[in-house]
């Protein structure tokens, strides 16, 4: 019998998937565990691996089209078998559904019971190794390369076991005079494009988080003399050691991190009546793309240091740009910072990303005069700005506010925490 190829399901809501990319074509020998299907959902890019060794046949679903979750795309034949043995249109009409941890036990469908027998026959039998020819990339390396026409095979992969990384697609566009344009800055006058999945989740979950959620908006200013200072101290620490140089990001998610054990509401969210305060802190970091907008999570980023941070940040970010983020690295997130002093913003308002209680908009540094009470003298200070959006259905202004100065004033006063 036929082994059905799944798909799995990448995520508690998720109902559909959208095919980029088929790896292998119908009639392809196919190895169990290797890529086969490159897939969008609305949150990353993902490949899907053979669920045995056989040939691939009896496509169902085909590139850029929608294809549903657990329920079966295609066909996987052993040896002996051919396209007689798949199922006839009406039994692949029905679709064989994906069996949930609960249902395992007590599913009673014989094609279901017979499915299983045959994924367990094929996993105990030994399989023949056939080596790959083509070249190994990221998903995003292969859709860039795709959209641009590029032999993925004429590029000398920078990656782990020599894959092709989407900046080495680039670099190689780069060098044919076939440099894609920067994030926003494309000719596409008097073209009409279709939405991709990503954007049209972005648009729903923010539409409906900006017209569900009252948001309340509070501004600080943040006088960054010291932290720069201590940055600085730290930097040239780390040149001498051979490490990265410390980001600002990395000082703000530990400083921020540590706020927010303080101040539990920002760290919380509304359910059905009810306020949730989570135990971890997982700080989620707002991260352009080309075709949208993904939020990398820090897990227990209160538990970190800033140079473990500033790794953990820098390596997030380079999976995020490469396609290669995991369902465990997006989910989870109970607090989100979105930075763009890096493109000059001085402040900006950001939309809460649900189910959290609150979100900071980060803006540039920039040097202005100042009063220094203290001294009682102007001096020219770094100054930045930060505007928290917080969900007014749990968080009072005073409680925002609370936490804001907590935050300015670890910002201004780094020392106090171990860094």
């Amino acid at each position: 019998m036929p082994i059905p190829f799944i798909m799995p399901k990448m995520d508690m809501d998720q109902e559909s998937v959208t095919i980029i990319e088929w790896l292998k074509k119908e009639g392809d020998h196919i190895e169990k565990g290797e890529p086969v299907i490159v897939v969008e959902t609305d949150k990353i890019t993902s490949e899907i691996e053979a669920p045995a060794t056989g040939k691939l046949a009896g496509l169902l679903y085909h590139e850029n089209e929608i294809a549903p979750v657990t329920k079966v795309v295609a066909y996987v034949l052993k040896e002996g078998e051919t396209d007689a043995d798949l199922p006839s249109d009406d039994q692949s009409e029905e679709q064989i559904e994906e069996p949930s941890v609960a249902s395992q036990e007590s599913a009673s469908s014989s094609t279901l019971d017979e499915a299983k027998q045959e994924l367990n026959v094929v996993s105990e039998e030994p399989e023949e190794i056939t080596p790959r020819v083509e070249t190994p990339a990221t998903p995003l390396a292969r859709r860039i390369a795709k959209e641009e026409s590029v032999n993925l095979n004429l590029i000398k992969g920078t990656g782990p076991r020599n894959r092709v990384q989407a900046e080495d697609v680039k670099a190689y566009i780069s060098q044919t005079d076939k440099t894609p344009a920067p994030i926003g800055r494309m000719d596409l006058a008097g073209q009409t494009i279709d939405i991709s999945i990503m954007r049209q989740r972005i648009a729903e979950r923010l539409t409906s988080s900006y017209q569900t959620t009252p948001h309340i908006y509070q501004t600080v200013e943040v006088d960054m003399s010291h932290l720069e200072a201590n940055r600085k101290l730290m930097n040239e620490m780390a040149v001498k050691e051979g490490l990265p140089k410390i980001s600002l990001t990395a000082y703000l998610v530990r400083i921020v991190a540590w706020c927010l054990k303080h101040h539990p509401y920002l760290n919380s969210s509304l359910e059905e009546n009810k306020i949730t305060f989570w135990k971890e802190i997982n700080i989620g970091i707002a991260t352009a793309l080309e075709n949208g907008l993904i939020v990398p999570v820090l897990h227990n980023a209160d538990q970190m240091m800033v140079n473990e941070l500033n790794k953990r940040i820098k390596y997030l970010a380079q999976r995020a740009h490469d396609g290669e983020l995991t369902l465990q690295e997006i989910q989870g997130g109970t607090f989100t910072i979105s930075n763009m002093g890096m493109y000059g913003i001085h402040s900006f308002t950001s939309i809460i990303n649900p189910p959290q209680s609150a979100i900071l908009s980060v803006g540039a540094i920039k040097r202005r005069p100042v009063v220094v009470d203290d001294e009682d003298s102007i001096n020219v200070r770094p100054i930045m700005m930060l505007t928290l959006a917080a969900d007014h259905r749990i968080v009072d202004g005073v409680v925002a506010a609370n936490f804001l100065a907590e935050l300015v004033e670890k910002l201004e006063n780094p020392e106090i925490l171990s860094i």
